[in-house]
């Protein structure tokens, strides 16, 4: 698709109050596929003002004119699938029968469940003498990443509007062509102008001040914890409500009455699925010590499958992090079985897919998320030993357990301090609450818990 040049503000493409842009690369081939304006300050603030000025009219608007509104918006995007796709392959690398699927498919799915939740969701309720009622929070500032761009996207603003609540989006200066296309989307499905607004930009300068600005509301925030903390300290000191999606280190369980098998061959799947770049992916694979020599030489027959099968990391720095942390577990003493950080070919930020054995509790690549296709195997002596390997990282986002009986996983995965646990492979649910325990975040995604998060709750007494 060609680039806009310009702002989507207040339903209409507008010219940037700088003249600053950026490149948008692709990662396959490293050449400049478009440039998007680098908004300032000022851009931010007309946004903001814009989603100010719309809010009493969307959030009075019926919730069922809203369902409509999103139901449109999910068919335009269920339209427009091939373009999606084609663009997440651009500026992502994405390879294109994963873009389809996954980063064009998902967010029809997720845009779909909001319109049947904005059409039968109980915004008011009796509650003994009392009458309750679930208003929007106001003006949402959105901050997107790169890894799922369309999918980060839809997860916040679909809610958000579905909600009563206008928004400003902000998404990854990586992949703004497919924010772009979401506006375009947006205008189509005939929402009212002012109520989603677009700001490309850099996240030190338009984030930033997307995330002080004092007329916005909640920020919902999906990126790195270290991001994450500036921005609850932030909106702390303003007292602004914050949704964080932040990092993951998760860990899958391989209990010993497991199908060892499956569970190393669908582990190493989640690990190198969209090259590694998945906050909640199984970095971790927890082995039983009888079992752990069968698993490596699985886990690395796997893995070597994938060398032609996935797409580059994002952007140089992300591959040049992605060695360093592979270059680190060979010299913390881990022991590399498949992959390693020479890189697979002389063009284009990919990376090979790499899986460590040998790794201890301790090491870094046991403990801080590296964002790329590398899979580390823990060995573990009793379940009591897996537990607490498995609960010892800053993280708890998602992970995985396996077991020959169902309960048997269950029992375990109620133990683990993570937000969602995948027991014996099962799916994604659009509807289920995504969201981490400790250091992973504050909130949940997706479902009625990720609409609840843009919702501020009234009581009236009689």
């Amino acid at each position: 698709m060609k680039a806009h040049d310009g702002m989507y503000i207040d339903g209409a493409w507008r010219p940037a109050a700088g003249r600053d842009t950026i490149e948008v690369v692709n990662p396959v081939d490293e050449q400049v596929i478009g440039h998007v304006p680098a908004g300032t300050a000022e851009d931010v603030d007309a946004a903001v003002r814009s989603a100010r000025a719309a809010f009493p009219g969307w959030a009075a608007t019926a919730p069922a004119e809203r369902a409509a509104r999103l139901a449109a918006l999910r068919d335009v995007l269920a339209a427009r699938k091939d373009e999606i796709a084609e663009t997440v392959t651009a500026e992502l690398g994405s390879p294109l029968a994963f873009s389809q699927a996954v980063h064009a498919g998902v967010p029809v799915l997720v845009a779909g469940s909001y319109a049947e939740l904005a059409a039968t969701y109980a915004f008011e309720e009796k509650v003994g003498n009392s009458t309750v009622y679930q208003e929007p929070v106001g003006v949402v500032g959105a901050i997107t990443p790169w890894n799922y761009p369309l999918h980060q996207i839809v997860a916040k603003v679909a809610p958000a509007l579905a909600a009563g609540c206008t928004v400003v989006l902000k998404p990854a200066e990586d992949t703004p062509l497919t924010a772009q296309l979401f506006a375009e989307a947006v205008a189509e499905a005939g929402v009212p102008a002012g109520v989603f607004n677009l700001v490309t930009g850099l996240g030190p300068v338009a984030g930033q001040a997307l995330a002080e600005h004092p007329d916005v509301d909640l920020v919902s925030f999906t990126g790195s914890t270290a991001v994450g903390r500036s921005i609850g300290a932030t909106a702390g000191a303003a007292v602004k409500r914050v949704a964080l999606e932040l990092g993951g280190k998760s860990a899958n369980v391989i209990l010993p009455s497991a199908d060892l098998a499956k569970a190393v061959n669908v582990g190493v799947a989640n690990v190198m699925s969209n090259s590694g770049q998945t906050c909640s992916a199984w970095t971790r694979m927890l082995v039983p010590a009888e079992r752990y020599d069968e698993a490596v030489e699985l886990a690395a027959a796997a893995a070597a499958k994938y060398g032609d099968r996935i797409g580059p990391v994002v952007n140089a720095k992300q591959r040049d992090r992605v060695r360093g942390y592979i270059e680190k577990g060979v010299a913390e003493g881990a022991r590399l079985v498949a992959g390693g950080a020479e890189s697979p070919r002389e063009q284009g930020y990919f990376v090979s897919p790499t899986v460590f054995a040998d790794v201890t509790e301790e090491m870094t690549i046991a403990q801080e998320e590296i964002f790329g296709p590398v899979l580390s195997i823990l060995r573990y002596e009793d379940e009591e030993d897996a537990l607490r390997i498995a609960n010892g990282t800053v993280y708890g986002l998602a992970g995985a357990v396996w077991a020959g009986e169902e309960s048997e996983a269950v029992a375990f995965a109620r133990r683990l301090d993570t937000g969602q646990v995948d027991i014996n492979g099962g799916r994604f649910n659009p509807l289920a609450p995504f969201g981490g325990y400790k250091q992973s975040g504050v909130g949940r995604e997706l479902g009625a818990h990720g609409l609840s998060e843009y919702l501020q709750t009234k009581s009236l007494q009689f």
